[in-house]
């Protein structure tokens, strides 16, 4: 199994299948509680980020191409370490790519660009035998946006859960450098 299969394995397990709860922002098909029409998430992919999909009706597979298009591909993390790539792809997944990708540049302390350029993987590469900091400060910086958002209240447990949980996965799927 390569990373990617490993990787979406983890974060399908993570989002799960169809909800369509009135409370989350990302079942809404104009992004916000009562904007548009309520048609929930489906293995991670919202009405939100996907307003033109038959939610419910997706298919595992079809999850899975999304998945690698738009947020594996899109982050770059097949050039990635895998257990930073996990980190990262969850990331995209759950916040959305550009933040994803800021939140590890901040972590590498590097320029903010919204891209994982040659800069960025030299910056990685940088960081072999001090990937567990790395892996760390990026999860912080996540943890520091999730809870400041006004959902953090009701779905905060399981966020939490998630990036406590997330960094032991990473370690499964290969050492951090």
């Amino acid at each position: 199994m390569d990373s990617f299969e490993q990787a979406f394995k983890i974060v399908v397990g993570q989002e799960g299948g169809y909800t369509a709860n009135p409370a989350d922002p990302g079942n809404w098909t104009g992004g916000r509680c009562g904007e548009g029409a309520c048609r929930g998430t489906n293995w991670g992919i919202s009405a939100a980020a996907y307003p033109q999909l038959d939610i419910a009706s997706l298919t595992l597979q079809q999850a899975q191409d999304i998945y690698r298009r738009d947020y594996w591909d899109k982050a770059a993390c097949g050039k990635l370490p895998a257990s930073l790539a996990l980190l990262v792809f969850d990331a995209t997944v759950n916040n959305g790519v550009g933040r994803a990708i800021g939140w590890l540049q901040a972590a590498l302390r590097v320029p903010q660009d919204g891209a994982i350029g040659p800069g960025v993987l030299r910056a990685v590469e940088a960081q072999t035998g001090n990937g567990f900091r790395l892996c760390a400060e990026f999860q912080a910086n996540r943890l520091i946006f999730m809870a400041g958002l006004a959902t953090w209240r009701t779905f905060g447990d399981g966020w939490a859960r998630r990036l406590c949980e997330l960094p032991f996965e990473a370690f499964q799927m290969g050492v951090v450098s």
